[in-house]
């Protein structure tokens, strides 16, 4: 069994220069980061022209998908019947991007079939996670 998934989903850039009218991106989960999602945007979307991941939490995406949530970097709110507005604020300025609420609710059911609501920290290894982290302090 698959500890990754991978959906590519069509991102409709609001606010932007250069101005898309959409763009490609890819949201990821993987099992060994339970409660986070990362939504990765290509270089040719972005105005530093690199690969641009934003990684933010499971649940603000889950709970975006019917209320406004979120008051740092990433915010998220339904828009409409259909759409599911995402704001990533940087310094740089802000990218405003819509994304079918369906294609979130595929990702987010794929989501949970690996890891359900609730079971994130089963699925935590503090033991690895501190030695990556202690790795380099010597």
């Amino acid at each position: 069994m698959s500890t990754v998934i991978e959906q590519a989903v069509e991102a409709r850039l609001v606010a932007a220069a250069p101005r898309m009218a959409s763009i490609p991106a890819t949201l990821r989960y993987d099992v060994h980061d339970p409660f986070a999602v990362r939504m990765a945007f290509p270089a040719a979307a972005t105005l530093e022209g690199v690969d641009v991941c934003w990684t933010f939490a499971r649940e603000l995406l889950t709970s975006g998908l019917t209320e406004s949530v979120g008051s740092g970097d990433v915010r998220v709110r339904p828009y409409g019947y259909d759409r599911t507005v995402l704001e990533f604020h940087a310094v740089e300025g802000t990218a405003v991007v819509h994304v079918r609420t369906d294609d979130l609710r595929q990702f987010l059911t794929g989501t949970t079939k690996l890891v359900p609501s609730g079971d994130e920290g089963l699925h935590v290894d503090v033991d690895r996670d501190l030695a990556e982290l202690l790795r380099d302090a010597c």
